[in-house]
């Protein structure tokens, strides 16, 4: 059934305004269609639907003619522009729920976020977007379960770090043809260098280019999120299930802290502008609600909670933004005495109090923590110094034993992580420096979408790193995502890996099964 069209008159501006949440009184003539040429399809990044309440989600299209147009805007005219919207409980629209307009601001880049509500618990809806003649594809979406209702299990795919240039998005394919309940992507979404700049790995060949400089400004960022958001597969993936997002480095600037810029870059006079630009930005394309939209001199908040029922509650943290800086640099070190000032924080101290709040409350069978670097140590160097990586928890060790005694106030804590460009099944020991501690939590940590170039069922130095590092379980070094399953009785991670990434078509498979059995923190085979 195509969406009506409405005569745009003050009143209808008006009433449908207010149904949306968009306040349009005074604001300047709304344009009906996408602009001069209607010729165009505007809908050219696809659609995606994040954040879902029990009652409502966010649904969200970005009008761009010209994805790659270098001032940012998309090929747009400089006009807001009128976007109608649907959901339905049917594919085919015709059980219609919910209908609006909303407005595609140009100072937002044409971005739409509508957050819709007066949906039912626990149920699959489909939506779509509609301006002049061109209608958007349709997206699959669901609410949460009912506050305090027990879901029998939930499916949610875990994901992280996809480099454009280092191959194709084939593993977004698989997750939008699994059909999850929730997919949670814990950052390096897209990555910021200009074509070449993340040869580092030194692969054989670069797949695809990445299109302008390296992102730095506003227009720059809206760029690069645009050709990422071109790409089909991971249109698929969005268009088939809600996401929960929280960023990690590169979607501002590889290994930033705080007010820090990439050491090995030195400080930059532009760099308060830079992250402005690249938080407003990331807003802007992501399904995320108002209340994380950025504030001038205030940052952005993205550390937040998502609740499935009584099966789960998952803490989204930020491990960017209120971090001290890296200890004796970004990398790996041995002896770093600095690491170990009781006073360097991971989470700063809201979001540690905000966490501890929330850990100490739960009454959720289990409790995630979705965050962006390895928790569980890493000695990544098999003599007898520990050499360790300071961009992650272990740069950052009382920090770390804060949130682990945190962690051991709810029956099942489970970490997952991305960051890495490996898979990892790993148990969270309570002292580290003693290996026969006890098992507090497990961790599981997802490769990368990409990153790294096809890799190879094991690293060079996989079996070293597992005999030295015992709590390590199994690893992995190809390419994919975790699949996980939730019930009340288990959690059933399913490490889903590619055979290659550097040419399109690939079939994933499930390498490994990993099991936490509910009230035995600590990770078993399948």
């Amino acid at each position: 059934m195509p969406v009506p069209h409405v005569p745009m008159t003050r009143r209808t501006v008006l009433t449908t305004g207010l149904a949306t949440g968009v306040l349009v009184v005074g604001a300047p003539p709304l344009a009906d269609t996408a602009g001069a040429s209607d010729r165009q399809d505007p809908f050219t990044l696809g659609v995606a639907s994040g954040d879902p309440w029990p009652t409502g989600v966010v649904i969200w299209t970005r009008l761009a003619r010209e994805p790659l147009a270098p001032d940012g805007f998309g090929g747009m005219p400089r006009m807001d522009v009128a976007v109608q919207w649907q959901v339905a409980e049917d594919e085919r629209f015709r059980r219609v729920v919910r209908r609006g307009r909303s407005v595609a601001r140009a100072r937002d880049a044409h971005t739409v976020h509508v957050e819709v509500d007066g949906l039912r618990p626990g149920r699959e809806y489909h939506y779509r977007f509609r301006t002049g003649p061109h209608r958007s594809v349709v997206g699959r979406t669901r609410t949460a379960p009912a506050y305090g209702s027990s879901p029998a299990s939930l499916r949610m795919a875990v994901a992280s770090c996809a480099q454009l240039e280092h191959g194709f998005f084939s593993a977004y394919r698989d997750i939008a043809e699994q059909r999850p309940d929730l997919v949670v992507h814990l950052g390096d979404y897209f990555y910021e260098y200009e074509k070449g700049g993340y040869d580092l790995l030194q692969l054989p060949r670069r797949i695809r280019d990445h299109a302008g400089p390296e992102a730095r400004t506003l227009a720059g960022y809206r760029m690069r999120h645009a050709q990422y958001r071109a790409d089909p597969d991971l249109q698929a993936a969005h268009a088939a299930a809600p996401w929960v997002m929280v960023w990690d480095d590169h979607e501002v600037d590889n290994n930033w802290a705080g007010d820090v810029p990439e050491e090995l870059e030195g400080p930059r006079p532009d760099w308060a502008e830079r992250r402005t630009a690249a938080f407003r930005a990331y807003y802007e394309h992501m399904p995320l609600r108002r209340s994380t939209r950025p504030r001038s001199g205030e940052g952005m908040r993205i550390y937040r909670r998502q609740q499935w029922g009584d099966l789960l509650t998952l803490h989204l943290l930020d491990t960017r933004q209120f971090r001290s800086d890296q200890a004796c640099g970004d990398l790996r070190r041995v002896g770093c005495a600095e690491a170990l000032d009781p006073t360097r924080t991971m989470l700063g101290e809201d979001q540690q109090r905000w966490l501890e709040r929330g850990l100490s409350t739960s009454a959720s069978t289990w409790d995630l923590l979705g965050q962006q670097v390895p928790f569980a140590r890493r000695d990544v160097d098999p003599g007898q110094d520990l050499e360790l990586v300071m961009d992650s928890w272990d740069g950052y060790p009382t920090a770390r034993t804060a949130v682990t005694a945190a962690l051991g106030r709810v029956t099942n804590p489970v970490v997952l992580t991305g960051d890495v460009h490996r898979h990892y099944a790993a148990d969270v020991l309570a002292d580290f420096d003693d290996p026969d501690s006890p098992v507090v939590a497990s961790e599981v940590v997802t490769t990368s979408i990409t990153s790294g170039g096809d890799g190879s069922d094991r690293h060079r130095h996989a079996e070293s790193e597992l005999r030295t590092n015992p709590h390590l379980r199994w690893t992995s070094n190809r390419r994919g995502y975790v699949m996980a399953t939730l019930t009340p009785e288990t959690l059933t991670a399913d490490f889903r890996t590619l055979p290659f990434v550097e040419k399109p078509g690939a079939t994933a498979s499930t390498a490994a099964s990993w099991v936490v059995e509910s009230g035995r923190p600590g990770l078993v085979p399948s």
